[in-house]
């Protein structure tokens, strides 16, 4: 297949062009100049759904001002904010109701079957890796943001010469 993605919506994602001009383009490939500008998201309260929630409302209150010191939330990202928040939410719903019920629990038929929990937990996991990494908040999203691992210049053993 020659490194073709053979079915659209597969394979590597592009990276948007803030990501490439903040890692200094390391490929030196010619970039887009022309990607639509987003309204830059200075600060913004948590949704009046939320605010009532337990868990999603103080994770809303501490990654969103972060994401808007770094200055990479856009209006457009808003969504992916709130998916992330919601999954939050229900990750530590999930894994509350297993701690109090345990990884087994009693069937329909009163044998021991999964805590359904588990499944809602795993699944809220999920969603929160893939919106996390959208938004940049897990470790490797934010190496490639940053540009982590860059090689320094000069020679590292140069010193070993001089001796």
């Amino acid at each position: 297949m020659g490194g073709i993605a053979s079915v659209p919506g597969r394979g590597r994602k592009a990276s948007p062009q803030e990501q490439k001009k903040a890692r200094g383009n390391p490929g030196k490939r010619p970039l887009n100049n022309h990607v639509p500008e987003f309204s830059e998201v200075t600060n913004i309260d948590v949704p009046d759904y939320m605010e009532n929630m337990e868990f999603a409302s103080v994770m809303w209150k501490s990654i969103v001002p972060e994401l808007c010191a770094q200055k990479v939330l856009r209006i457009t990202d808003m969504h992916n904010v709130e998916a992330f928040c919601m999954a939050y939410e229900n990750w530590r719903k999930a894994q509350r109701e297993v701690a109090f019920h345990g990884i087994v629990v009693e069937g329909a038929m009163g044998g021991p079957i999964k805590n359904p929990a588990l499944t809602a937990s795993n699944e809220a996991a999920r969603q929160m890796a893939m919106f996390g990494a959208m938004l940049g908040l897990d470790p490797s999203s934010r190496a490639r943001l940053t540009g982590a691992g860059q090689k320094k210049k000069g020679n590292a053993f140069a010193g070993v010469l001089n001796m």
